[in-house]
């Protein structure tokens, strides 16, 4: 279980920083960079995205740095529940993923910032403050391409992969794929073993599959899981 306890009370202009990453070194490593800054403090650390849920329910925090793939709930599902739940809770996120699919996904998440794992220690800080400001931060070089293709496909009218499912269903896909049985899903998302079930059967008929490891094949081929 990641060390999830609060420090003493910190000064009134601190940004009070929740971290999310599955891998502990990662986390460390991430920790240490972040709180170097007089003005950054990790508070908070989750190892997946339902825990990062739960502690910003329960913690007084400022701004959620997630990373994308995740177990249970991934960096995007977690980023959509907390911008539901916490409105006021800034959201940057951490990904390895040089990524256009997932980059989109992430804004339109309630994201406000995207920055590489592999120049964290010269974006991530100022992406912190960037985000606490109201202004978006995109790792350098990204923009312009970016920007130009989401144009582009609006231009002719092409709609993303990712709106064939609803967050609820996208929910349900990875924790099958992930080999949880119907009641353990209804257990960890609070509905029932029924609307599961329901939920399953949509994704078969939506996507034109078969079984569970069809589901498997396709979370994986959309992020959701690594192979």
């Amino acid at each position: 279980m990641p060390d999830t306890a609060m420090s003493a009370p910190t000064d009134a202009s601190t940004i009070r920083i929740l971290l999310a990453d599955d891998h502990a070194l990662v986390r460390r490593g991430v920790r240490l960079i972040l709180d170097q800054q007089p003005d950054l403090e990790v508070v908070a650390e989750a190892g997946d995205g339902a825990e990062a849920i739960e502690l910003a329910r329960t913690r007084d925090v400022d701004l959620a740095v997630l990373d994308i793939a995740m177990p249970r709930l991934t960096g995007l599902q977690a980023a959509r529940e907390l911008a539901a739940v916490r409105p006021g809770l800034r959201i940057l996120m951490l990904t390895m993923h040089d990524n256009e699919q997932y980059f989109f996904q992430a804004l339109k998440a309630g994201a406000s910032g995207y920055v590489l794992k592999s120049v964290a220690d010269r974006d991530l800080v100022a992406a912190c403050r960037a985000a606490m400001r109201d202004e978006p931060f995109l790792y350098p070089g990204a923009v312009t391409a970016l920007i130009r293709n989401y144009l582009d496909r609006a231009r002719h009218g092409q709609e993303d992969p990712d709106q064939i499912l609803t967050p609820r269903e996208e929910e349900v896909l990875k924790l099958v794929a992930e080999g949880h049985s119907s009641k353990e899903i209804a257990d960890l998302l609070f509905i029932s073993i029924k609307t599961v079930q329901r939920h399953r059967a949509n994704l078969l008929q939506k996507l034109g599959l078969r079984d569970r490891l069809d589901l498997t094949r396709y979370a994986i081929r959309a992020g959701l899981i690594e192979p």
